[in-house]
């Protein structure tokens, strides 16, 4: 069957997150260096990048810290200077080519209404607060299928991540594509499970090329 639905990850897919992390190094008061390595110590380990933060910061709260945050004018979040420069135009080359093409992440309510005010050449936003789950939950891809109106034959899955992104989407019966930019990128591209992935790419550049190309031989 064909591929009808093409859907993406946010972080590192397609929202350099670069500042993000910058941002919280800052408000903690540590040099950005520091939380930098740590996270990738974390991702390292496969545990939840939540978990640098509270290494950093012994206690840390997330939504306490994004509260006093938001109060002080310094709010965590995220617009259109945070794509990634093939974003955007990856994404309106599928809408051309006839995709429906979707958001769906694991974000909070702040970051979905963030996307949707940079109104981006999508067709659905579907994230984890709005989904009412998490990935890697076998919930979170069924629930993005039933947002689709696609059955997951026909949807492609795009991220950065082989836990959270490629080998659930797989196991949901979608098309997985794994983007290999970002810590978590870099680092999951080094792990056999890479293998598992049905395409890989190095850039959103690529995205359309190599979607159309498995099209035909599906």
């Amino acid at each position: 069957m064909s591929l009808k639905a093409v859907f993406f990850d946010v972080g590192e897919t397609l929202v350099d997150e670069t500042r993000v992390w910058a941002g919280w190094a800052d408000w903690l008061g540590i040099p950005r260096l520091t939380l930098m390595a740590v996270l990738g110590g974390v991702i390292q380990r496969g545990e939840h990048h939540h978990h640098a933060l509270e290494l950093v910061a012994p206690g840390f709260d997330l939504a306490r810290e994004e509260a006093k945050r938001a109060a002080a004018g310094a709010p965590n979040t995220i617009g259109l200077e945070d794509l990634y420069p093939d974003a955007m135009p990856c994404l309106k080359a599928l809408k051309d080519a006839g995709y429906l093409v979707g958001i769906a992440g694991n974000q909070p309510p702040q970051a979905e209404a963030a996307l949707r005010r940079m109104g981006l050449p999508v067709d659905v936003i579907a994230t984890s607060a709005a989904l009412g789950v998490e990935k890697p939950s076998p919930d979170f891809f069924i629930r993005l299928a039933q947002a689709a109106g696609f059955p997951p034959d026909q949807i492609a899955y795009v991220g950065d991540r082989l836990d959270n992104d490629v080998l659930p989407a797989r196991a949901a019966g979608m098309v997985a594509v794994f983007l290999r930019r970002g810590p978590w990128g870099y680092l999951h591209a080094l792990r056999p499970e890479v293998s598992q992935a049905h395409l890989r790419i190095d850039s959103l550049a690529a995205l359309p090329g190599a979607l159309a190309q498995y099209a035909r031989k599906r």
